[in-house]
């Protein structure tokens, strides 16, 4: 895909289109159904993510990167 011929509201628009469909999927998992847009398991997700994330920050676009770890990286609070 061709991210440089996108509008810089198309970009952040298709970047929190990812970021909406990995937080459904993990409100589905949590509720213990199965992900429906199966975004952690899809390689192309993070490709499409870090295209965009790239072509962004190219512009020099402020952006909030997508969190991967779904808080699994992150050490408890004591």
């Amino acid at each position: 895909m061709d991210y440089g011929a996108f509008t810089d509201a198309s970009l952040k628009m298709m970047y929190e289109a990812v970021r909406g469909a990995l937080r459904a999927d993990d409100e589905f998992e949590a509720a213990g159904e199965e992900p429906k847009f199966r975004v952690r398991a899809t390689p192309e997700w993070k490709r499409h993510a870090g295209s965009l994330e790239a072509e962004m920050l190219k512009r020099g676009l402020q952006l909030d990167i997508i969190d991967w770890t779904g808080g699994q990286g992150e050490l408890p609070l004591s």
